[in-house]
């Protein structure tokens, strides 16, 4: 759980607390009232300590980014850091005359033998691979969605088939069976190519030793990458970039009119029963994926609204998640099913589709196992005593089965 969503969730125990002491007033308290506050504010307290302790991770992480490399050193016999080294040799000389033969070696260990006038370098599958797992730490769509890898970029289309709707048939002794052959159709699975836009570094840190300068640049060339990938996996056209979920999706329940901003229980009861029942059961986990439960995905301006959404008899409809630990993975539910926090998701509005709800795991991220980085060294940049990094991957993305998920939209007016 992020350290915003463990802030937002005290907050709202101490709302709860307040309410509850504001309601009782004067009045004697039960023992089942003082066990209700007594329970809101031991839960105050675990979510104060996991709060703490997401600030220690967070910071240990910053500083083990610029001090990690001589440790990493050390362990010369693990293949990740010796495909590092080169990595980090690399980025601190590129492949000028300044290099030895040592350093040429563990260069081409882990870059290609390839250039071209740019200086660029496609990076070799085993450090492609340590950029696909950062970019995977994006959690949004990846962690939620079906994820496939690819040697190559090339278009390709996925076959599907929907047979939510078929039946079988009862027949007399001795009769013939009714054909039914099954419809098969193909949805496209296109690459498109993504770029970190252009990182400078100024030359004192490349000089600098005690920085790991991969870490630094991997993970400044993963976070860009990263955080437009998951918006065109989210909302992307479908034209130079992945057809986002919420694009390729049908809206299965439209607010009437005043609802530009808002959302009715009835709509999410509506929206819920707008899918096919066959989608609402958990997928089979795979070595790739664990099976991701159906359920509900919105960004945190949505959440503030829907929480306080209650049913016909007054009950919350929104049940946190109570699971203690830095460990903890179970999500908070929203008429029992999982939710999932996307903040590409659009906020509410006018026509927006604030909203989805089904089974995400019939997205399909492609990943083409393809990442390249350019060094520039040229004097745009030296007369600024810069180097400059770009990164670039091939990545798509699109909805395999559109029967699988639905959207909430807000009334136009």
């Amino acid at each position: 759980m992020s350290i915003q969503a463990l802030r937002e969730r005290q907050s709202a125990l101490k709302k709860e607390a307040n309410h509850l002491l504001a309601e009782k007033g004067a009045q004697v308290w039960s023992t089942e009232d003082q066990a209700k506050f007594d329970g809101l504010a031991d839960s105050i307290d675990r979510v104060a300590g996991q709060i703490s302790a997401s600030q220690r991770m967070l910071d240990d992480d910053a500083e083990k980014s610029f001090n990690d490399l001589e440790n990493f050193r050390k362990r010369k016999d693990d293949p990740k850091a010796s495909r590092l080294e080169g990595l980090d040799i690399f980025l601190r000389k590129g492949m000028g005359h300044a290099l030895n033969d040592a350093e040429r070696a563990k260069i081409k260990n882990v870059m290609s033998t390839t250039t071209n006038s740019e200086g660029g370098f496609s990076v070799m599958p085993l450090v492609a691979t340590e950029m696909i797992d950062l970019l995977k730490s994006y959690g949004f769509m990846r962690a939620v969605s079906s994820q496939m890898t690819t040697s190559g970029g090339a278009d390709m289309s996925y076959p599907t088939s929907d047979g939510t709707s078929e039946t079988g048939e009862w027949i007399a002794q001795n009769a013939t069976a009714t054909a039914a052959d099954p419809v098969y159709g193909t949805r496209a699975l296109n690459t498109f190519k993504a770029s970190s836009k252009i990182v400078v570094v100024p030359i004192e840190l490349l000089q600098d030793s005690q920085i790991d300068i991969a870490a630094m640049v991997l993970r400044r060339l993963a976070d860009r990458i990263g955080r437009i990938s998951n918006t065109g996996y989210t909302v992307g056209s479908g034209t130079g970039q992945p057809n986002g979920l919420i694009t390729a999706a049908a809206t299965g329940k439209t607010g009437v009119t005043g609802q530009t901003l808002t959302v009715i229980y009835e709509d999410l009861v509506d929206l819920v029963d707008s899918l096919d029942v066959a989608y609402l059961t958990t997928p089979q986990s795979t070595p790739q994926l664990p099976g991701v439960a159906p359920g509900w995905m919105f960004n945190q301006t949505t959440r503030r609204v829907v929480r306080k959404i209650k049913d016909s008899t007054g009950r919350p409809i929104w049940t946190p998640s109570y699971e203690d630990g830095m460990s903890a993975s179970t999500p908070d539910t929203l008429l029992g099913y999982p939710v999932y926090i996307n903040n590409d998701m659009a906020v509410p509005a006018a026509n927006a589709k604030s909203i989805a709800y089904g089974n995400f795991q019939r997205y399909m991220i492609r990943d083409a196992m393809d990442v390249s980085m350019f060094r520039f060294d040229d004097s745009a940049y030296m007369t600024k005593g810069q180097i400059a990094f770009l990164g670039w991957t091939r990545t798509g993305g699109n909805l395999l089965d559109l029967n699988s998920v639905r959207c909430y939209a807000h009334s136009a007016t």
